[in-house]
């Protein structure tokens, strides 16, 4: 379970997330919304550990874990998802997978790690992870990697960014997947309502601060009500204030 308490995060003089205090759901799909600049992402990154909080503290599974390293966070079962995952020249989908999950992997559970976000393994496992592959691939293939680590936590920060509707779509059903396979806890940052609508829960982060928190019942009709002249995302590549 993860828990903040009092996180704060200050950067040239600005407090990007001001005593945030949290208690996350465990084995929920939470989603994490709000304004462009109101600390969503930057929350995400400090309970990876890329941020270091200016005061306040991160616990997981009970453990004090805010000054421990990315690779101590990871190995306590801790994974993040990047808006624009890295590209590897010269490393197969099916070495990516190994190396994600620490050692040799029989095909069949690269293939079943493939499945499960939608691709087909005869067609990826031994093509590189490089700019031959497109926004959504080389996406569902990090999710792909995440499953193989069989983490207790996942974190995505805004994995619809810059992929077409399409691969939007397609992700979407990995996560509908994820979700209803309850496999493990997921805290998702998105702007998308096709996304929120697998929420269990949704948190909406305002000025560094909880502006609102519940079901989806709950958060997202008056998030529809208030923003729709602006634009909650019904499709990828529109801006929710994101």
């Amino acid at each position: 379970m993860l828990e903040l308490r009092n996180l704060t995060f200050e950067a040239d003089g600005k407090r990007i997330v001001d005593d945030i205090s949290l208690t996350f759901t465990q084995h929920a799909f939470t989603v994490i919304t709000g304004p462009n600049g109101g600390g969503k992402s930057t929350l995400a990154k400090l309970i990876m550990g890329i941020e270091r909080p200016t005061s306040g503290q991160i616990l997981f599974d009970g453990e004090d874990i805010t000054a421990l390293s990315i690779d101590e966070r990871a190995k306590r079962g801790i994974g993040y998802a990047f808006q624009q995952p890295p590209r590897f020249k010269g490393m197969s989908v099916r070495r990516l997978l190994e190396l994600a999950h620490g050692k040799p992997l029989e095909e069949e559970h690269c293939i079943s790690y493939l499945s499960d976000v939608g691709l087909c393994s005869k067609d990826y496992l031994d093509r590189d992870v490089d700019g031959s592959l497109s926004g959504g691939e080389v996406k569902r293939i990090e999710i792909a990697t995440l499953l193989a680590r069989e983490l207790k936590l996942s974190i995505f920060d805004e994995p619809e960014a810059g992929i077409d509707l399409w691969s939007f779509s397609k992700l979407v059903e990995t996560f509908r997947t994820l979700h209803e396979r309850n496999r493990q806890d997921i805290l998702l940052i998105s702007h998308q309502e096709r996304i929120m609508q697998l929420a269990d829960e949704m948190i909406v982060i305002e000025n560094g601060k909880v502006a609102a928190r519940g079901s989806k019942d709950e958060i997202l009709p008056t998030l529809l009500l208030e923003f729709e002249p602006c634009g909650i995302n019904k499709k990828a590549g529109d801006g929710y204030a994101g």
